[in-house]
């Protein structure tokens, strides 16, 4: 893809950015650039036409069963983003724990990972990423993708990455600090509305009807007569 001839993303207060490479990896440089104690806020993002690819570095003070919470934070940000930017009818979904649709087709995905692995950990850091697909990549056709989507396809042709990347940043603030504020109830009230797959049998991604989530966001999965938790932590990205 192409590189953005624009200016500078303007980020929110607490917030900051840095642009990488196009075919640098967001997620792992704010891995590696967490784990060098840097001060949280830093946004990591590409600059590329086709795609936003972005990564924030945040620093719970909380357990990390509770801190997965911020996984819903960050797909309300993107929630909201979208339906600001785009046309009134875009209806923006997810599923559980990762997946981002628009229009009832795929459009991208969300990723994490902290630096502790068990829940009752205070993490030293959480990176939280999103991507999502503004045109098709050269090697795809749309056609032989119908569960696929892009947001050039979906009325969309107005937002930019860099909008769509400072609208994620300030919508994203706003729901870090609700949940900071109020826990993660007001959260997880939002984000069951943006989630269709709440009652219904699931293949994704697990098997099972997928009956809702507990209060620190886990997935709770019926299965024959038993109920089973699929935990936010098992699904952290490498």
């Amino acid at each position: 893809m192409k590189k953005i001839d624009k200016n500078q993303p303007v980020f929110p207060p607490l917030f900051r950015g840095k642009a990488l490479p196009l075919k640098k990896s967001t997620f792992h440089n704010a891995i590696e650039e967490a784990k060098k104690n840097i001060d949280p806020g830093l946004i990591l993002y590409n600059e590329d036409i086709g795609e936003l690819n972005a990564s924030i570095i945040l620093a719970p003070d909380i357990k990390l069963k509770q801190a997965l919470g911020m996984i819903l934070v960050n797909q309300m940000g993107v929630a909201d983003s979208l339906g600001s930017l785009g046309p009134p009818e875009l209806a923006i979904h997810f599923n559980w724990p990762n997946r981002i649709r628009v229009n009832g087709a795929y459009c991208g995905y969300t990723f994490y990972q902290a630096s502790a692995k068990f829940e009752e950990e205070i993490p030293e850091w959480l990176v939280l990423g999103i991507n999502i697909p503004f045109l098709w990549n050269k090697s795809i056709e749309s056609g032989n993708n119908p569960d696929r989507t892009v947001l050039s396809e979906e009325g969309c042709s107005n937002i930019t990455p860099n909008t769509l990347l400072e609208s994620w940043s300030r919508h994203t603030l706003v729901w870090l600090n609700r949940f900071l504020d109020e826990g993660l109830l007001p959260v997880h009230n939002a984000w069951r509305e943006k989630c269709e797959d709440i009652g219904k049998k699931i293949s994704y991604p697990k098997q099972g009807e997928f009956i809702g989530l507990d209060e620190n966001g886990n997935m709770l999965l019926k299965k024959s007569n038993n109920t089973l938790i699929e935990k936010l932590v098992d699904y952290m990205d490498k």
